[in-house]
This record gives C-alpha cells, sequence and structure tokens, in this order.
C-alpha cells in the first residue's frame, strides 16, 4: 500500500498513486463513505485514452450513481477486476483493495495541481 504522503487528491475525491510513468487511481475514504455501500462499477477500458478532469468511470452505491473522473490524462494500462466481482472493495479498501484502474501518464504536468493528504483533508472540511 502507498504511504498516505505519496497519494494526491483531485477536488472530485479520486486519489492518485503515481510510479514514475505510471499511476493507480480510486476514489478516497471520504467519498466511499459519502456514497455508502457500492453495490456496481464500471471501469474504463484497458487501452482506452482517457482525459485529465472527464468521467471515465461510474460507481453505484445504494444512493445513487456517481461518475468518476480521470485524476490525471492518459492511456488505461490495467483494471481491477475483483471489482466486477465485489464491488464492495471500495468500501472496505479504497486504498489497497479498492483500486479502481492503472493508466501510463500522458502528462506528469498535470499533477502539479492536484492536492496533499493534508491540503485534501482541509478541502474535505471546508466544503462540509
Amino acid at each position: 500500500m502507498p504511504k498516505q504522503e505519496e497519494i494526491k487528491y483531485t477536488k472530485t475525491h479520486e486519489w492518485i498513486f503515481v510510479e514514475g510513468a505510471n499511476a493507480t487511481i480510486g476514489i478516497s475514504e471520504h467519498a466511499q463513505g459519502e456514497m455508502g455501500d457500492v453495490v456496481f462499477v464500471e471501469l474504463p477500458k484497458i487501452d482506452q485514452k482517457i482525459e485529465k478532469e472527464k468521467p471515465c468511470a461510474v460507481v453505484e452505491s445504494v444512493k445513487s450513481a456517481f461518475d468518476i473522473y480521470a485524476a490525471a490524462s492518459g492511456d488505461v494500462t490495467a483494471i481491477n477486476d475483483k471489482l466486477n466481482g465485489d464491488p464492495a472493495l471500495i468500501n472496505t479498501s479504497p486504498l489497497e483493495d479498492g483500486w479502481m484502474y492503472k493508466i501510463k501518464l500522458g502528462n506528469q504536468d498535470e499533477l502539479k495541481d492536484l492536492m496533499d493528504f493534508a491540503a485534501y483533508q482541509e478541502f474535505v472540511k471546508q466544503s462540509v
């Protein structure tokens, strides 16, 4: 599991963990808590090009359906197939087993405006 200080966050509550030119993306603990019990996930396709801040996946919970926005632009290199059989992993392990997809980053400069954990925590407090 990545350390908290290695993860960046978006204002739409996605997290991204960058390793070189690759990144793993999921939704934050805060987001999964607000959604309620996740019952279905629609993930992007492998090799799909995604654009930062554009919808690229859908999470359905007992409350509603939520668009998941790309934390950065790039090409999808992997999806978490475990979520198809057990979407509740997003609730029980949002930063570990509940990751959603991986990308090869298209533009590292896009990461500059993302928040670290402390800034994200402050953002969440102010948006309540």
